[in-house]
């Protein structure tokens, strides 16, 4: 099963351009970091659909995790470990 990625509120798929931007003025694809800045390395729990004047997005916030379709159950459960153990260290 391939996984997928799209906004978990409104379904946009992301097409591989930059979109987010870190606190650190960063702009990069969230998802070919798994939520990580390249720039500062903080890491992103929650992700934010592109919103209004991008092709279909929301504009809404929702856990990154989330934006992942197919993951493996047991897959899933380690990634959101890791985003947890990040968010305390930081």
């Amino acid at each position: 099963m391939d996984i997928e990625i799209c906004c978990p509120k409104c379904e946009w798929k992301p097409d591989g351009r930059a979109y987010w931007q870190c606190s650190c003025g960063c702009t990069w694809n969230t998802f070919e970091t798994a939520g990580k800045c390249p720039s500062c390395a903080k890491s992103w729990e929650d992700t934010m659909c592109p919103g209004p004047g991008f092709p279909g997005g929301c504009g809404k916030w929702s856990k990154h995790i989330d934006w992942y379709r197919n993951l493996d159950k047991s897959f899933k459960e380690e990634l959101e470990k890791s985003f947890k153990e990040i968010s305390v260290k930081q």
